[in-house]
């Protein structure tokens, strides 16, 4: 089976690299300082496909140096202690880092000896903001290069390289009258641009291939499994996922969580997710719920990957195997429509502050019950704007939990909310 076309135009040389001309153009200063045989630690900062992971490669190339690769969504500690042994062995060698972000500070501590005392020549590759990601004793230790985004030029001239001098696209007679599809679709990404334009000729079974938008369209869309992680399945799965915990399945939830972590995506996004519907869809049935999901959230976000993905289960197992509830996400949604149907009413007089002299003489505070001073901390006083009073907005669910703050509710409000 032929390499992906991305893989098959990978460029070797700086001349043949696409785009950044103001980091590795013909005059440009890191370029000149890679030709001069100088090369400090760096960190390339840049969206995803604009050629972090290719420049990195052309630069140890370009140096002549051993060359060895990370991925810190599947490496550890361990795995980052063993390539810096292995890389110590060879003079001068480069260690690749794809996505230092998602390291964790531990992760990011363990390169800092072998980076400060030139055992390494480290460069990272991010999508996000190394100021805000990488721990400031590695960041200082490393110069940062931004890469920009490819120009829409540049990414129809890729398409036009792609189908003219790929030796397996140039057999397949390839025309390109249209071109807007595309560049929608991968957004910026030039492997992902790539990827598209094979799909879109492997579409066609046989004769010549004339690429237009609805031949596109319809190409990616029969087969948006085999094309996007990123894109409109990241979403999908991402729903499947919240489903099934939502759906009180942790099987369907696991499996959907195994499927995310396989195909790169980011910890702390899946986590992020956990902690919503901790709350949106357990919420008062089991509070600990969104307890035990924050946890998970600051564990993966200390820990990182690959040992993060087991918090990741554990948090997933527990959300799906939990009693549920929506009632305090239904609870504000009405708040709000509410407060939009009804405007700004005025605070009762008795629930205001009244700091001053002026605002007790107005009446501010005056006849507020304060609700310790009564049996079982409790005493029957308006708190919603007279035009409201009354209006139910929090009804418990049908659940142990809730069942109990209902009763609760009940012996306090006698008949007033309908508890």
């Amino acid at each position: 089976m032929p390499a992906p076309l991305a893989e098959r135009l990978r460029p070797h040389t700086f001349d043949e690299y696409l785009g950044q001309k103001h980091l590795i153009g013909p005059n440009a200063a890191l370029r000149r300082m890679i030709e001069a045989g100088q090369c400090p630690s760096i960190i390339l900062w840049g969206p995803p496909g604009v050629g972090k992971t290719t420049l990195a490669y052309i630069i140890a190339k370009t140096l002549n140096k051993p060359y060895f690769q990370l991925s810190a969504i599947n490496s550890g500690v361990r795995d980052i202690r063993d390539v810096i042994e292995k890389a110590g062995a060879e003079e001068g060698a480069i260690l690749f880092i794809d996505e230092i972000h998602r390291f964790s500070k531990s992760q990011q501590d363990s390169l800092l000896g072998a980076v400060e005392k030139g055992t390494i020549t480290l460069i990272g590759a991010t999508t996000e903001n190394p100021s805000f990601e990488v721990i400031s004793a590695l960041l200082s230790r490393c110069t940062v290069y931004t890469l920009k985004p490819l120009s829409e030029e540049e990414l129809v001239g890729l398409i036009h390289t792609a189908v003219t001098e790929d030796e397996l696209l140039k057999q397949r007679n390839v025309e390109v009258k249209e071109t807007e599809a595309l560049l929608r679709i991968s957004g910026g990404d030039a492997r992902k641009l790539l990827n598209a334009v094979d799909l879109v000729v492997n579409s066609v079974t046989t004769g010549p291939v004339v690429i237009t938008n609805d031949l596109v369209l319809e190409a990616i869309q029969q087969n948006m499994a085999m094309y996007d992680k990123s894109g409109e399945q990241h979403y999908d799965i991402i729903s499947a996922f919240i489903k099934s915990m939502r759906g009180s399945d942790p099987n369907g939830a696991v499996y959907w969580l195994a499927r995310m972590i396989e195909g790169g995506e980011d910890p702390l996004f899946i986590a992020r997710r956990m902690v919503i519907l901790a709350s949106e869809d357990i919420g008062n049935a089991n509070p600990t719920a969104l307890v035990m999901a924050t946890t998970c959230f600051d564990a993966v976000n200390k820990i990182g990957f690959p040992e993060g993905r087991i918090i990741l289960s554990q948090c997933a197992t527990y959300l799906a195997s939990s009693p549920k509830s929506n009632a305090s996400y239904e609870a504000i949604g009405m708040a709000m429509d509410l407060v939009r149907r009804t405007g700004d009413l005025p605070v009762p007089l008795h629930l205001r502050n009244a700091p001053t002299k002026l605002m007790k003489n107005m009446g501010y505070g005056d006849n507020y019950k304060y609700a310790h001073s009564y049996d079982n901390n409790f005493v029957e006083q308006e708190f919603l704007p007279e035009k409201v009073s009354g209006t139910v907005l929090y009804n418990p669910g049908p659940n142990a939990r809730e069942n109990e703050l209902r009763e609760f509710l009940r012996r306090r409000w006698n008949k007033k909310y309908g508890y």
